[in-house]
């Protein structure tokens, strides 16, 4: 796994959110986990109070809970995810 916990991954993660129909929030909460995850309106709510890697580190948990294929994801995102070694989640694409 290469991830870099910087901004610029930080912004491509919420752009692959977007891309499968999740909006991501960041406010402050009593979350356990660190998130709230409202399904039925495929809404993210992390916690505002984490640094940069521990937004990266929530998303990802995240994305390893929903459901997403690689027909949601444009090639960009796809390349993210296969850089960061994520692409386990929508199936294996070279």
């Amino acid at each position: 796994m290469n991830i870099k916990y910087t901004r610029t991954t930080l912004e491509k993660l919420v752009v692959v959110f977007e891309e499968i129909g999740y909006t991501v929030r960041f406010e402050k909460g009593n979350f356990q986990s660190g998130y709230c995850l409202v399904q039925s309106k495929k809404i993210a709510v992390i916690n505002k109070f984490f640094d940069t890697k521990g937004r990266i580190s929530v998303m990802l948990d995240i994305l390893s809970k929903i459901s997403f294929g690689p027909e949601d994801l444009s090639d960009k995102s796809i390349d993210f995810l296969n850089s960061i070694g994520r692409m386990y989640m929508v199936g294996e694409l070279v």
